[in-house]
């Protein structure tokens, strides 16, 4: 694998010293390590990770293979608990060796109902830097396909526990501008289930200030401005050559110079939207300066209110290299020439320099030591067996409110001679009447805002084709009955229930927000900020069959969120023969089950109800912890309301075993269908070009059987 114009580029550019030269160049020929990270605020994490140190990693330490000693899975030395891990091996080894197909359907099954992030080594890095606690308000600007937006979930969770989610009080905005990866993105995060996530689909480099009503004036708004904001902006992805070996064949110097503009202008608009002491961390998977060191070097420079962190000390067993202070970009396809500075490149090539993209921005400035741009890190290859990768850390420190005004003047005359490079709005705005108040230096800052009004209407925006967003009543009778029904105590935050339904249509599903984003729901018009998604389902109707009444039932990825809500006495103790049962029949009916239990099981009510199974082993299967999952109860049967590869991965981790095919599936297979087959374990970030599927309820994984169904089972069971 060679490409004359990577070498030439990067040799001209000195980015690594020459005696690493051949070492660089032989790692990025070698396949990527696959990595993976346990989901580090699941109720399942910690004992998921010593399943994997203490049962997988000893039985694949001696499996050989034609005659070759397999290397078994190891962690990663610098990621926080150990709780990422790395191994090597080709895949024909995972189809053929039985010790590590066995660990490999386990690895699909947990990836698929979210215990397991599939992710690259240094694409864990950006949310570490970010160090988000609960209580922050929190941005990740270019989010899909959603492993890192996961990672900052995970931290915005860090206080549940192992059966509850909480609820932050912060909030973690997750953007994209393609509309179906958004949906790609919802469909990840309903994995960890949220009432502080929100999901917008906008251009991040034009994102409108999303307003809050101001706490002094009900006329007067407020922007949200954030504690943390993600830029892990859209890059050339020569650092990816190891998995994305077309880049060999193709790169060329002009892929990271017509990128640099966008990738400014997204670090830019972060800058504009974050908190005093607040933290941006800027990442790409390209080693070019151009798109890492001059994005940061162009953007310090236009927002002196800013400045590089040195966490050189963070992740003390990561090897990484210092930012560059030094490089010569060229718009020459075949590297023939390099340039020193933009003076330069005019004074050779008059013609050229009117005919590309470069601009004095792509070069170093004069100040470019006074920047301590080696501050920012690089991830090379060669250090540690990884992909390519740039990080850099900034914060704001903003001055006396004197000084903002007149610095904001001086930013806005510089964006103002770049506005013909900037994208068009998504739409028209009408003028509105509130004035939008930056609550950090008190002025007014409806220039670089989106205004629109409360509500939803969708008026003036066909383009955007998503159900409004509705607040229940307290006293709504829906969500009373449901309430009563679930046996949910007063504490229930009923003031924060939504619906996603045009108003008088029944109400099938159920969402619960914190307060930050009720406030925003409010305040703004959600088709302003193409909001596509708010909150967790919770809640969802399920239709019974002849006679018997429909119900709202909890969701599986609800009931963490629901369960600090829920009567204890209500909640129905098992045990591991009776979970064993649930997990490995279809819709058991009632008198299948032990005789003792069968008494407990005839005085529930036909619906919704939470079983708890406590630590216990059983023939050789272990529960370390407290289980609790929903479970319906119809007429003569109960079903356990976990969907398929949630109900399969469970009975792996447990029983060590899959769940035997149900009788739809075994007809399937006799019509000459296929059931189908666990899929690979991939890297989240390798599906961004896939299709992010239907919309809205296909998104989520929702393949429950309704009541009637199950007495068609029942039926043909008897």
């Amino acid at each position: 694998m060679k490409n004359e114009r990577f070498f030439a580029y990067y040799k001209a550019q000195k980015i690594i010293p020459d005696e690493e030269w051949e070492d660089f160049l032989d790692a990025f020929r070698t396949p990527l390590p696959t990595t993976f990270r346990v989901a580090g605020s699941r109720q399942i994490a910690k004992s998921l990770n010593e399943t994997i140190k203490n049962v997988h990693v000893p039985l694949l330490s001696n499996v050989t293979f034609e005659d070759q000693k397999l290397p078994p899975p190891v962690q990663l030395p610098w990621y926080p608990d150990g709780l990422a891990w790395q191994f090597n091996i080709p895949k024909k080894v995972l189809r053929k060796s039985p010790e590590f197909k066995k660990f490999h359907s386990f690895l699909v099954f947990e990836t698929e109902v979210g215990n397991i992030s599939r992710q690259e080594a240094v694409s864990m890095l950006p949310p570490l830097f970010l160090e988000v606690e609960p209580h922050h308000t929190v941005m990740d600007m270019c989010a899909a396909p959603g492993s890192k937006t996961a990672q900052l979930l995970e931290a915005l969770h860090a206080q549940d526990t192992l059966t509850s989610t909480s609820i932050p009080s912060g909030l973690l905005v997750a953007n994209d501008s393609d509309y179906k990866r958004t949906h790609l993105l919802i469909h990840q995060s309903a994995r960890l289930p949220s009432p502080a996530f929100m999901v917008t689909n906008l251009d991040a480099s034009n994102y409108p200030s999303i307003k809050l009503s101001a706490a002094s004036s009900t006329s007067r708004k407020e922007q949200l401005l954030f504690d943390r904001i993600l830029c892990d902006v859209p890059c050339s992805g020569d650092g990816t050559l190891r998995k994305n070996i077309g880049i060999w064949k193709h790169w060329q110097p002009n892929d990271g110079n017509g990128l640099h503009g966008l990738q400014l202008r997204i670090l830019q608009r972060a800058m504009k939207m974050l908190k005093s002491n607040g933290r941006i961390v800027y990442s790409t998977c390209s080693i070019n300066p151009v798109e890492n060191e001059a994005v940061i070097a162009a953007a310090l420079e236009s927002n002196p209110e800013y400045h590089l962190v040195d966490v050189s000390s963070n992740l003390p067993e990561l090897k990484r290299r210092p930012g560059m202070t030094s490089w010569r970009p060229t718009a020459d396809k075949f590297i023939s020439s390099t340039y020193q500075t933009y003076e330069a490149f005019v004074a050779a090539d008059p013609q050229a320099a009117t005919s590309t993209k470069l601009t004095p921005r792509h070069w170093p400035p004069p100040n470019v030591h006074e920047l301590k741009l080696e501050r920012c890190m690089r991830i090379y290859p060669h250090l540690q067996d990884s992909g390519g990768f740039f990080v850099a850390v900034l914060e704001r420190n903003l001055p006396e409110v004197p000084q903002i005004r007149e610095k904001k003047r001086t930013i806005e005359n510089v964006e103002t001679s770049e506005l013909e490079t900037k994208k068009p709005r998504l739409e028209s705005e009408p003028e509105t009447s509130d004035t939008l108040v930056d609550p950090v230096s008190g002025v007014d800052v409806k220039s670089v805002t989106q205004e629109g009004g409360g509500g939803g209407t969708s008026s003036g925006n066909g383009s955007f084709k998503e159900m409004p967003y509705t607040f229940l009543s307290p006293r709504d009778p829906a969500l009373l009955s449901c309430i009563s029904r679930l046996r949910l105590t007063s504490e229930f935050p009923s003031s924060n229930v939504l619906v996603r339904n045009p108003e008088g249509d029944v109400v099938r599903s159920m969402y619960l927000t914190n307060d930050l984003i009720k406030q925003i729901i409010l305040a703004n018009d959600f088709t302003k900020i193409r909001l596509t998604a708010a909150g967790t389902k919770v809640f969802t109707k399920q239709e019974g069959g002849k006679g018997v009444e429909a119900q709202y039932r909890i969701l599986g990825e609800g009931l963490p969120v629901v369960l600090p809500y829920t009567d204890s006495t209500s909640i129905v103790n098992g045990n591991m023969s009776i979970l064993k049962h649930l997990v490995m029949s279809h819709y058991p009916l009632c008198t299948s089950f032990e005789e003792s239990f069968r008494p407990v099981l005839n005085n529930l009510d036909l619906g919704c109800h939470i079983f708890r199974f406590p630590p216990e082993e059983l023939d050789g299967a272990s529960l370390a912890h407290d289980l609790l999952v929903p479970i319906w109860k119809s007429g003569v049967s109960i079903s356990l309301m976990v969907d398929k590869k949630a109900k399969n991965a469970l009975s792996l981790r447990v029983f060590g075993i899959e769940v035997p095919p149900s009788i739809r599936d075994k007809k399937a297979s006799a019509d000459g269908g296929e059931v189908a087959p666990a899929g690979d374990f991939v890297d989240l970030n390798e599906k961004k070009e896939l299709e992010a599927g239907a919309e809205g309820e296909a998104m989520i994984l929702e393949d429950m059987e309704v009541n009637s169904e199950i007495a068609q089972v029942v039926v043909q069971a008897l």
